[in-house]
């Protein structure tokens, strides 16, 4: 299944009208956030009822208290509009306190819906994406929405409310100037819209530009070792210097399309205040206007544009959104493909002809997303307790078959069963107890050598060190402690030094066989190993219980010379190599080939 992460079919849909879109698409993140937008939406619709009283009362102050010298009525509508200017100003904190709250909560919602879909989705989604791009989408895109929830959305109601308002009074004190100084906007309006599509698709290239170089940052920080080893620090200076640029020139592009709306609101805006005074004061010659309407016209105008003025700037921060919003949608849409099949789907078919085989390959085949099979109609059968080995060439197909046996695939045809049931009806719990997979590359993470080797292992997580070591000594893993300075309490950085790749793949070790798993998978398990501890590894091997069947991928034929049976994985085919000369003799064939 492809799991790469492109552009998806949302932005075709915000092409056919980005408002209703936007509204559909934003509107289900706030559902949890009912109670402070309606405190914010009072808040608004207060703040604009402020702004569109003043100008009138303004008029009247002018018409009928100034022109008539009165005084005390001046001062005592300056006192109203005092008033009125603090309702605005506590109406305006409510509005940014509260929505600046919806906005961090919404931000730490997302986020976790991200993290978790990231742990629902299988390792095929991770082979095929930049970890440097999901990072990106989790703390840069995300943080998109965040600004424009707690700092644009309210702007934004606010604006339309106050502009529509306006429209109605100025078309109310007069109709035909109030047309006159809405032709401007409208112009300004169609010239959005055709710009829009633009906008859009520029500030979306400035995101994934701004992923694809976080990638690449990471991958050259994760590889720096090998740059430094090659004496290749040029290759990671061109490398960032090219992704940077592309960052760059998109991010020129998405700030050019962010502000591009500004200047053509402006010059709308000083149209309509142009046109609006010579028709007033043509008005006021003929004794059909006062001084007074037109000043308050005039600021009636200023509301209009003003905040058709601060939409252009709101209008590319909803843009973003979008385009942040499609990104994050992209990820919480994926379904994983490796799914847990429900009992009541089980059929005859559900089990297998070999109840008493603790594993069996029936007609499987595998490929990865460029369609090239790996594996091809493969069929055998593993007995429990015995001990397999995998050889073959590089790239031949051991590491895959391995990835098959503790379902991190699911094969494109055939089926695997565990223990006589096909593998997809085990729940994750279930299947891991059974199996316990020591991957060629251990995982770690920061934190004790404690914490790492019971990592996913619930029924130790209440022991003690005292106890937890005597669980170690009874499973003959007390050894293989020793080796680390501060026993279970020894730090562990991940990304560090502080321990050996050989002391990594011990921790691994001590995880895996802890569990006491009825299938142990080996993927060269043993590769960073020194010849004494692989010795002591083999001999804790040894030492498993009776009905634990052990599958062994390795290069050096020393550790599979004790192995049961032997497969030769190559070229799709798994096949019986008898014994430990003819499966030589098959590597170095497979080999030549390769």
């Amino acid at each position: 299944m492809n799991y790469s992460l492109t552009k998806t079919d949302i932005e075709k849909e915000t092409q056919k009208g980005v408002l209703v879109t936007a509204w559909k698409r934003l509107v289900p993140l706030m559902t949890e956030e009912k109670r402070p937008v309606i405190i914010s939406i009072i808040a608004i619709l207060a703040s604009s009822a402020v702004a569109l009283a003043v100008p009138i009362i303004v008029a009247r102050i002018v018409d009928v208290y100034i022109v008539g010298k009165n005084f005390h009525g001046v001062l005592m509508f300056s006192g109203l509009l005092a008033g009125i200017f603090i309702v605005g100003l506590f109406s305006n904190y409510i509005q940014i306190r509260t929505m600046g709250g919806v906005g961090r909560r919404l931000l730490f919602n997302l986020r976790s819906k991200i993290f978790v879909k990231l742990q629902e989705l299988p390792v095929a989604f991770f082979n095929q994406n930049k970890a440097g791009d999901l990072i990106s989408r989790i703390n840069n895109d995300t943080d998109k929405l965040n600004q424009f929830f707690s700092q644009a959305l309210m702007q934004f109601m606010s604006n339309i409310f106050l502009i529509i308002g306006t429209a109605i009074f100025i078309v109310f004190i007069n109709f035909w100037l109030g047309i006159i100084a809405l032709i401007p906007a409208v112009v300004a309006l169609i010239t959005t819209q055709l710009l829009n599509a633009w906008v859009k698709k520029t500030s979306l290239k400035s995101l994934q530009t701004l992923g694809a170089m976080s990638a690449e940052i990471q991958e050259s920080i994760n590889n720096f070792k090998v740059i430094v080893a090659f004496n290749r620090l040029d290759y990671f200076r061109n490398k960032f210097k090219e992704a940077n640029q592309t960052n760059y020139s998109a991010s020129v592009s998405a700030g050019i399309a962010s502000n591009v709306f500004n200047p053509i609101y402006v010059l709308a805006s000083t149209l309509a205040q142009l046109v609006v005074l010579a028709y007033g004061i043509y008005l006021i010659s003929l004794g059909h206007f006062t001084v007074g309407l037109l000043i308050g016209f005039l600021l009636y105008v200023n509301n209009f544009y003003s905040p058709l003025r601060q939409l252009a700037s709101v209008w590319s921060s909803l843009q973003l959104a979008l385009a942040g919003l499609d990104r994050i949608s992209e990820v919480l849409a994926l379904e994983s493909n490796v799914k847990i099949l429900p009992k009541e789907n089980e059929t005859a078919e559900t089990f297998s002809d070999h109840p008493t085989a603790i594993l069996e390959f029936k007609n499987v085949s595998f490929g990865y997303v460029d369609g090239t099979d790996v594996l091809k109609n493969i069929n055998f059968t593993l007995d429990k307790g015995k001990t397999y080995a995998l050889v073959g060439p590089t790239g031949g197909g051991k590491t895959t078959t391995a990835s098959l046996m503790a379902r991190l695939y699911d094969p494109s045809k055939g089926v695997v069963y565990l223990e006589g049931k096909d593998i997809r009806f085990y729940e994750p719990n279930e299947r891991v107890k059974k199996i316990g997979f020591i991957l060629q590359e251990p995982f770690l993470f920061n934190g004790t050598v404690r914490e790492n080797i019971l990592y996913g292992n619930g029924d130790y997580d209440h022991f003690t060190n005292d106890e937890l070591a005597k669980m170690l000594e009874k499973a003959n893993l007390t050894k293989l402690l020793e080796r680390f300075s501060d026993g279970l309490d020894t730090k562990i950085v991940s990304s560090g030094d502080a321990i050996s790749l050989g002391q990594k793949q011990l921790i691994a070790f001590i995880r895996a066989t802890l569990r006491s798993p009825d299938i142990l998978i080996l993927d060269e398990a043993t590769a960073n190993i020194d010849t004494v501890t692989e010795q002591l590894l083999g001999e804790i091997i040894d030492g498993l219980p009776a009905k634990t069947t052990k599958v062994i991928i390795a290069h050096r034929l020393n550790t599979i010379a004790n192995a049961d049976e032997i497969y030769f994985v190559n070229a799709g085919k798994i096949t019986l190599a008898g014994s430990m000369q003819h499966a030589v003799q098959m590597l170095l064939h497979g080999k030549r080939k390769s």
